[in-house]
């Protein structure tokens, strides 16, 4: 991907979302000066009730006309099993997954995130078994549609998966690596003192 203009992505949330992997996420990518939106979906105002209770403020409600989905590069997935499957359920969200990952657009899911993949029919586009990960917990649900790893981060093509909130800064270090070139990567993670 292009690193000259500055890149923008999705960053999905709704009641239950896990807030480490969305927050973590969201904060990386606009550290790399990464555009992240924070889109809601399933309300129209106000804000979303994470899995633990925290509350987040998005940017944006799903459905604004001011929001351009089609000129976002990447769209991010948080996991934490309610929210995960509101947006799984989501036909907007599940759509606009599959024309990302059409378009050759970024699709990143971590955690239970990575059910909405499955529910966007992403792996019946492809001729290969795609790779992923997620959470231990949702791995039943996956394994028989995708050449499921056990890894911490997986990347195959334009789509990337991670598995709960302890591997989240290595998704999203990885999001910006490959939206904005490992030299902007390692200079947002080395101020974090990650290593």
């Amino acid at each position: 991907m292009a690193h000259g203009v500055q890149k923008r992505a999705i960053v999905f949330v709704a009641n239950g979302t896990e807030e480490m992997e969305a927050v973590i996420a969201i904060d990386v990518l606009r550290r790399a000066g990464i555009q992240a939106l924070v889109l809601a979906a399933e309300i129209s105002t106000g804000h979303v009730v994470c899995s633990r209770g925290v509350k987040l403020v998005p940017d944006a409600y799903l459905g604004d006309d001011s929001v351009k989905i089609t000129t976002y590069d990447a769209v991010v997935i948080p996991g934490g099993a309610e929210g995960a499957a509101t947006l799984s359920e989501n036909p907007q969200v599940r759509s606009i997954l599959a024309d990302f990952y059409a378009q050759k657009k970024l699709v990143a899911a971590i955690c239970a995130g990575s059910l909405a993949i499955k529910a966007a029919g992403i792996q019946t586009k492809v001729s290969q078994p795609l790779r992923l990960t997620s959470h231990p917990s949702v791995k039943d649900q996956l394994e028989h549609d995708f050449l499921y790893k056990d890894e911490r981060v997986v990347v195959d093509g334009n789509l990337v998966t991670s598995r709960g909130p302890g591997t989240t800064f290595e998704f999203a270090l990885k999001l910006v690596s490959i939206l904005a070139g490992e030299d902007k990567m390692n200079e947002v993670a080395t101020p974090m003192m990650l290593a």
